[in-house]
Parts: C-alpha cells; structure tokens; sequence
C-alpha cells in the first residue's frame, strides 16, 4: 500500500507515515463486520479482537494480550526485511508493564497516520488508549484510509476466489433445493406459516440447537449440491479459471448467513422494503401477489448473496417488469467489465429501462448493488451513478435490479428483484450464483381454467353427402362391437408395458451410471459405514483405578468394572468380560482346574469367520488354566465369570434391541392456553393390562400412535322401538349405513387433529410437517416378517402400521426391486427391496398375490424404482457380500443387469449348456416351493419370512463370487411365453387322455394320475410332501 500512492485508488495514503489499526471488544452478531476486522481476517485469518497494530515503512508494532502473544509470536520468526515486535500486555491481576506506552510512543513519531477515522470501538484497551493519547502533547495528523483498504481488498486472488466459489455454491443449493421447494409447498397448500419462521426453517438447515438437543446440517439438502459433501476425487483443480468447486470439502463450522434470511409478502408489516437491513415480520405469508426473498452464505467469511421474486397470479404488467429485469441482467453482464466505470454501469441500466417502458424510470432501484468480499457490503464499490470508480478483473460483486413502489390493479404497492453474485472479467462479467431465474420457476398460475378455455370435446363427424341425405351404415362396413372392443384393450395394454418397459430401461441406466460416479476406482463397499472389525473394551484407565483386592495377586471378579483380573508372572492383568468366551472347573485329585477360554479370531466357522483384526501377525491366548488345592474358592469364580458372562450377554441383546428406538425427551407442555384434544382414542401397540380409552393432546413435543374405533356397541339399536315396525335386514342395513357415517365422521375428525398436529410442529420445531397418507386402493397383502400384512404405500414410503411388527420403508434408500417366483401357474410372488446402503441387508416381502403383480409393478415404476423379473428365488446373502468386497468392480462389470428387465430374467448365458449359477436355488426346494403355493394356503405353511425367499441365508464356503456365476440357468420351459405352455399342456392332455382310454377310465389309480399329471401341465410339479 505504500508503494501504490499515485494511484486513485490509494490517493488517501499521500503523505501517511504509517498505518493504525484499532480494534476493541468484539461486536454484536446483529452490526454488520467492520472493515478493520475485515482488514485482520484478510492478513491474519483471524480476527483479533483488543488488539492493536501499527504498520510502519520497515518495521510493525502489535499489541495484545498474552494469550494472543503466544499465537502471534510465530510471526516473528517469519522471516523478510520487516521487523515484527509484539507488545504483550500485563495480565488483570499482575501490575501493568509499559507495553501500552510504548506503542504509543512509537505512534506519537510520526506526522501523519492513516487509520478507519469512521469506526468507533470500545472496550478497556480502548478506554485506556483514548485517556493516554488525550495527554500527548504533539498528536500525529490522522487520514481517513478506508477507501485505500477497499481498494486493497476488492480484487480477489485465487484461493479466496475459491472460497467465494463454494459460498455461492452453498447458496444457489440451498435456493434450489430447499428455499424455492419449501415455498412451492406452502403456496400450492395454503400452509399457515409466518415470514420469521419460514426464516428460521430456512437457517435451521446449517443446523440448529446446543449441547445434546444440536442438529448438524442438513444433508438431504446440502447433498444435492455438486460436490459439497465429497472428498475431492480430483487429483488437481484449476482454479484459476475459478471453476466451481465440485469435490471440495465443506467445513461446516465455517458456514454461516450473512443475515437473517427475508422473507416479505402482500402481509408484511415491513411493506416490500429491498434494503438487506430488515427483518421478517411474524405475520402469516399470503398465498397470492409477491413474495421476494434474500439470503447470503458466508464459506471462510467470504460473502455470496441471492435474491429472487415469486409472483402467484401475476398480471400482464406483472410478468413484462418480469421479464425487463431478466433481460437486464443478460445486457449488464455484457456490459460489465474490466475498466467500466461504477456510475457508467447505473446510467447503461437506467437508459436500458427507459427504452423498455419509460415509466419504470421513477420506480428503478438509485443503485444496482455493491463489492463483496469478507465485507459483505463495500461501500467504497456501490454501483449507483454518483461513485466514478473503475472495476478491475476478479472483483466480486452483488448485483441487485428492482423496481421498488409499483401498484397493482388494485392498489395495493408492490416490489420486484433479481439478486446474483458475479465476477468482473476482461470482457463480460459472469455469474457465480445460479437456480430458480426463468418465468417457468417464478411465476405461478393457480386461478382455475374458465369454461371457455378448456378444451372442448370432439364431436363424431355428421357431414352430408352431396345429395343432403346423411351417410348410411351398409353391411360390409359393420364390425362387431366386441372385437373392437378387445382390439382397444389390447392396444393400450401393449402401449402401457412398452411404456412401462422404456421408464425402466431409463431408470436402469441411472443407477448404472450413478453407481459408477458414487464409487471410484477400487473404492470400498462400506456404503459410508465401518466394516466387520474387533470392538475395544477398556476395564480401567489406569493402574490407579485397579481395585485394592489385586494386591493379593488373586484371582478377581470385578462386577462393577465388568472386568476378570488375573495374576500373571507377577502381575495383575485385567480382562473385560466381553473378551472371554467362557469359564470351566474340573478336578483332579486334590487340586481343582479353573479354564478360562478368550474370544479369538478363527474359532468361529461359517458366517462370522470373515471378522479381520486389525494387526493380521497379532498373537493371541486362546485359554488360561489355573490349578488350587481351594475347590471352593474356584468353584465360586466359575460361578461369577459364567454370572458375569450372562449378564453382559443380555445387555449386548438388549441393547441390539433397542438400537432402533428413539429415546424421546421429557414432555413439554402448552402454557397459557387449553391444548387441542382428541377424546376415545386407544394407544396402539396396547399397554400391559386393560385396554382403556383416553384423550390425545397436542403439545410442544411428543409421539404417539393412537387409534379411534368406527364402532361400537353403543350404538346398537337392537330391540328399540323401531325393531317392530321392520322386518327381515333392514335394522341391519341401517346399522351398515351408520358405521358407514360414523367412520366418514371419525376420518374427517382426525384428519382435522393431524392437521392441526402439522401446525403445532411447524410452530414449535421450525419445520413444516406434512402429512403422509397411505394410499389404500394400492396396498396389497404380504408377509415381510413372519405374519401376512396389508402393506400400503405412500407419497414417501411403503408402511404397515396396524399390528405390531410396524413396517416403514423409505423409497428414497431403495436402489432397485426384485420380483421373484414369477412364474406361470403361481398364485404368489416375493418383493424384495435392495437398499442402496449395501451394507443393509435386502428386505424380504413374500408370499404376494399374483392378481396384485401389476399394480405393484405399476406403482414401483411410479415411483421411479428400478425392478427386475425372475422365475426363482435368489440367495442374497452371497451376493451383497460380493457387491460389498468391492462395488467399483460390480457397477464396472454391468451392475444389476443380471437381474434382467421387468420381463423376466432371460440372459443369453442362458444355454442348457451354461453352469448353475452358485446362488441359485436347489431344484428339490423349487419344486418344493412351487408345492407350497399350488397345495397349501399361507396359514397352513407357517414360515412367514423363512420361506424360499430366504434361500440366501446359507453362505456359500466355496470362493469369491464372480457376476458371471450371479446369472442364473432355467429350464426350457421356463423360457415359454404362455401361448407355447398352452400348446404344450393341451398336447400333453391329448396324450394322456389317449393313454387312459386304452387302459379305461374306470380305474381309480389312473384317475388320480390324471390329476397329478394335469397339476403339472399347469407349470407345477409334486414335492411328494405335504406341509
């Protein structure tokens, strides 16, 4: 900055001998950052709060407190020609040193100083500091140098453009993925929701709470950014053409808004005030006219900023201001660039709206935004027609257009903005923010179609013939109602599967694609989660917490530590309980042998073997034996350790079961006024003992099933007066009715308590709660436990929360589905749901009706999950494990194309010729399983989820598994369409009858191979079991 003194930028440094920078106690988070804190982030990256700095020519003089002092120290020993001495202060107690002296004395030399005149501190130091400064005879002429700083911190270098990369990034997601969504929602519903909370919804997404109650941000939203949440894959970045920062690591401490996000309707108390200054109000948002929004993110203190305007039912006038700020936006980027003049780019602007509609001039913004930077707004660069400063390449701006004060047709005043970061580049300047800009994302038409406009219906063509008489139907033009009829049904049944099956190509292109972009190259299949591996149990923290009783050099139980200690050469050594297996006594003539047997890797065979430990050389001690004459003493430790061992073997159960349990925080109640209730409602699962109605209350917090019940005894009518004026089912057909009403009744009342429950939590907990309701004409009946369920999709999940187990499946962790035992002549089919954290096993939903095969197909593709076909049950337990050894190599190989398509499994490795596959199932249980389903009901079979969908329990021992052994191999029927099995079960029928009629039809033995035969004709063949 010394050396830069004839430029314009820096003419406020003419003459200055040095530079001083104050600063005092830190500000409130509500006063914008001071350029002089500014100043210090930008040398320091820090900000030092009571801590002065006095740059001279050669040589600067910092003072603080000792605790900065150590921090700082580093400085000195920097290196350079400038010599840094720091004058650390006395500490509150000690006597005061001559620190603050001294610097003063070194900031009396000189004549003129240049310092922020216009900042006003305050704190001890400063008091301090004016009360020694008043009492110098000769002060230093002091400059205001606030434009130089500006100037000095207005042009961006490459790292801190990449700072303001991700604060946009971090800017334009949320505007993308969260602002602009939530308030789509409330403006299509009709939410009641105040500006200030929709603000603090929309801040809540870096996180919200302290201590045990604190929340971190919001992945489902920040994830949907490019590359926020990833580890850079790249091996460099160029920066310096300041790409987008895809793959950087965010640091989320250091995320924070610039501001209180505003948000302002027709109902703001504020009116539509576009200065950054104001604040939401805490009325509700209106659900027509214009909402304007503004928000900025800081990344590392470096500022981005956005501002966009929603309009519902916007007029013709409405939408051309619209449409004139759009366009100048496109014509300023042109225009702005390296060299053009601040006041140059306001008057192109104003001339750009005079030539658009001459009469938006009095009503456009007096100054087109401002510099951004670790200062959010940089008053030296506002971009107005009075400041005649040039701009210079790779400065950062925040360009804001509006028209401000407009009225409606009817009366009502209203603002429009369109708010983006840009950079200055040499020729054009370019946009750093982006999202939800176009007419298609902002302007939103809900006023209903009126008659006129709708389209009309096509009428049959009753056109004359040329003698005037209509046309007549002749023979040969009849066609039969019933074969036009069939033909129509068959067209749109062939045009719904081809649609169907085109969406589920696209969508197995997805997960392909997106599978290869999830994992990089040999990249683990942990799904974001730890292998297999040994848990590290720690008895005591030291010899000091040993309990006094292994002085003794004993044999010790310590309950309480949950730990076994024993003497070894000498030596206490303590053992946590989870590492040992077991405890054993037997005798021996006069001595008694205690055996204790400890947990190591290669005992377990099957399954678990597949545990590692960390250091593969690692030795371990499988037992240790102990020999006493004292039978009674080692027949209590045995005891002990087996008590011990048992204990701690129910905790590791119970805690298993409860792993999924939310622990819920102590109720909070409604004050000050009645809470909403709900009367008659029943706890669902029931509670130990007798089954009582109660009342459900809405309070702060809280969660509960309950359920009310359509009928009741109390209302039966039975033996009333009206029972002798009917007769036959008519008391009971009013009774029907009446449920009938009472249950419409009871829905429309809880319907009204949830959404009153949606309200109460949108209140209290910042985010807006919708509801969910399960759709019932696309639920179907399976068993995903061990029971048969109605199971019921909704907007977001599928679900089955009538009977305990509860089921709720989210959609969104679905990566693809399976359709297993499809075949022709089955009356049921599984459903099985691969998730896309592989490290989860697949859920199993068997034993489905075929009749709901097509609505479940339909509604997976509705839902834009990928499904696939097959005639068998696969063993999913030896596939996730390869998928899991390495999902690169899995995704590289073809992914789930094994599966096949939604119309079977087929493969063209499918030759009678082609090895079986090692995870398809044996032929005697799919014969058994197709037994099942022709011979016997489910009730009759018991086996719930351990049906042949669970074939995949058993680990194949034998080798790695590689995709070519995934493909499975049929028969070759099992490849027939069903116009060939028909072909063939009638050919088969003629053959047999032939045979029966040479040995004659009289025979009972022959008849009861004719219905064995004909089963199988059907596609089903004997076990020769019964279950």
């Amino acid at each position: 900055m010394f050396s830069s003194k004839n430029d314009d930028d820096y003419s406020a440094l003419v003459e200055v001998d040095a530079l001083l920078l104050l600063s005092g106690d830190p500000t409130s988070e509500d006063e914008p950052m001071r350029k002089g804190t500014c100043l210090q982030q930008w040398l320091l990256g820090y900000e030092f709060p009571s801590t002065f700095f006095l740059f001279l020519k050669n040589k600067i003089f910092i003072l603080c407190s000792v605790s900065k002092a150590k921090i700082l120290s580093q400085l000195e020993h920097s290196g350079g020609d400038i010599t840094i001495e720091i004058l650390s202060q006395a500490k509150g107690k000690d006597v005061p040193n001559d620190s603050l002296p001294r610097f003063i004395e070194a900031y009396a030399s000189n004549a003129r100083v240049g310092s922020l005149t216009k900042e006003n501190h305050s704190g001890k130091l400063i008091g301090e500091w004016d009360n020694l400064v008043s009492q110098l005879e000769r002060k230093p002429e002091l400059a205001d140098i606030s434009s130089a700083v500006s100037s000095l911190l207005a042009v961006k270098d490459v790292e801190e453009m990449k700072n303001i990369n991700v604060a946009c990034e971090l800017t334009s997601t949320l505007l993308k993925y969260h602002v602009a969504p939530k308030l789509e929602a409330i403006l299509d519903k009709e939410t009641k929701i105040t500006h200030d909370m929709l603000a603090a919804q929309i801040e809540a997404r870096l996180g919200s709470g302290e201590g045990s109650t604190a929340k971190g941000p919001d992945m489902r939203v920040w994830s949907k950014g490019k590359g926020l949440n990833e580890v850079c894959r790249f091996q460099s970045l160029e920066f310096s053409s300041f790409n987008r920062p895809y793959g950087a690591k965010i640091d989320w401490q250091l995320v924070e808004f610039c501001y209180p996000p505003i948000i302002i309707s027709r109902s703001s108390k504020s009116g539509y005030d576009l200065r950054y200054t104001v604040e939401s109000s805490d009325d509700n948002i209106a659900h027509k006219g214009v909402l304007l929004v503004a928000f900025g993110l800081r990344y590392k203190s470096y500022s981005a900023n956005v501002g966009r305007t929603f309009i519902v039912d916007p007029n013709p006038d409405q939408e051309k201001q619209y449409g004139i700020l759009l366009s100048l936006q496109s014509e300023l980027l042109s225009f702005i660039k390296e060299g053009v003049s601040a006041r140059d780019i306001y008057q192109h602007a104003l001339s750009f709206v005079k030539t658009k509609d001459s009469e938006l001039e009095k009503h456009f913004v007096k100054n087109l935004g401002f510099g951004m930077g670790i200062e959010f707004r940089d008053s030296a660069y506002v971009l107005s027609a009075k400041n005649g400063r040039s701009l210079q390449k790779d400065m950062i701006f925040n360009l804001g257009l509006g028209f401000s004060d407009l009225v409606d047709n009817t009366g009502k005043k209203y603002s429009l903005h369109i708010v983006d970061t840009i950079r200055v580049d040499l020729d054009k300047s370019t946009l750093l923010t982006e999202g939800m800009r176009s007419t298609k994302d902002t302007l939103f038409f809900l006023t209903p179609e009126s008659e006129d406009d709708r389209p009309q219906e096509r009428k049959p063509s009753t056109k004359s013939r040329a003698n005037g008489s209509p046309q007549k139907k002749t023979a040969g033009t009849k066609v039969l109602r019933n074969q036009t009829r069939r033909a129509v049904q068959d067209e749109v049944h062939t045009s719904a599967v081809a649609r169907l099956a085109d969406h589920q190509r696209e969508l197995h292109e997805k997960i392909q694609s997106d599978g290869i972009k999830r994992y990089v190259e040999g990249g683990g299949g942990s799904g974001g989660k730890e292998g297999k591996g040994w848990k590290k149990f720690q008895s005591y923290k030291g010899e000091g917490a040993l309990p006094a009783e292994v002085e003794k050099l004993r044999i010790f139980v310590d309950r309480k530590a949950q730990t076994v200690v024993l003497p070894i050469h000498g030596s206490a050594v303590p053992f946590h309980i989870n590492t040992i297996k077991n405890a054993s006594k037997s005798d021996e003539g006069d001595f008694t042998i205690l055996r204790i047997n400890f947990q190591t890797p290669g005992q377990l065979a099957g399954k678990k073997e597949d545990t590692p430990f960390e250091d593969p050389d690692a030795t371990f001690i499988r037992s240790v034996s102990y020999r006493s004459p004292d039978g009674h003493r080692f027949d209590n430790i045995c005891k002990q350790i087996t008590d011990l061992k048992k204990e701690a073997n129910k905790r590791e159960q119970q805690k298993k079961e409860m792993a999924d349990v939310v622990e819920q925080d102590n109720l909070i109640e409604i004050k000050g006024r009645r809470p909403a209730k709900m009367a008659e409602a029943f706890i669902r699962p029931a509670l130990d003992g007798k089954r009582l109605p109660g009342e459900v209350e809405i309070h702060q917090n809280g969660d509960v099933q309950f359920v009310r019940e359509a009928s009741d005894v109390q209302f039966d009518e039975t033996g009333n007066r009206k029972r002798k004026h009917r007769y036959g089912d008519e008391d009971e057909i009013e009774m029907e009715q009446q449920e009938r009403k009472r249950r419409a009744i009871l829905n429309k009342e809880i319907k009204s308590f949830a959404e009153k429950i949606a309200e109460a939590a949108s209140a209290s907990n910042g985010d807006t709660l919708e509801l969910d309701i399960p759709f019932r004409e696309l639920s179907f009946e399976g068993v995903p436990f061990r029971s048969s369920a109605r199971l019921q999709p909704t907007t977001e999940c599928l679900v089955h929360l009538t009977d305990p187990p509860f089921l709720v499946v989210t959609l969104s962790d679905i990566e693809i589905a399976s359709l297993e035992r499809v075949q022709y002549g089955l009356k049921q089919f599984d459903l099985i749901f691969v998730f896309k954290d592989f490290t989860k096993a697949p859920l199993h939903i068997n034993s489905i009706q075929s009749s709901s095969m097509d609505d479940v197909k339909n509604w997976l593709d509705s839902v834009d999950i990928p499904m696939s076909e097959g005639p068998v049950n696969l063993n999913w337990g030896p596939i996730m494990k390869h998928i899991n050894e390495n999902p690169y190599e899995f995704f590289q190989g073809g992914g789930w194309s094994f599966l096949g398509g939604v119309n079977g499994a087929e493969s063209d490795h499918s030759d009678e010729s082609a090895s079986e596959s090692e995870f398809e199932i044996e032929e005697e249980d799919f014969a058994e399983t197709e037994s099942s389903d022709a011979e016997s009901e489910f009730a009759d079979t018991g086996s719930g989820s351990d049906s042949g969908s669970d074939a995949g329990d058993d680990d194949d021992s034998e080798g790695n598994v590689k995709i070519s052994d995934i493909l499975f191999v049929l028969t070759s029927d099992s490849g027939d369409d069903w116009d060939e099995l028909e072909r063939k079960a009638a050919k088969s029928d003629a053959k047999r009858a032939e045979v029966a009629k040479s040995r004659g039809d009289s025979d009972d033995s022959d008849d009861g191979r004719r219905k064995k035969s004909k089963s199988k004709a059907n596609g089903k063949t004997s076990s020769g079991k019964k279950r």
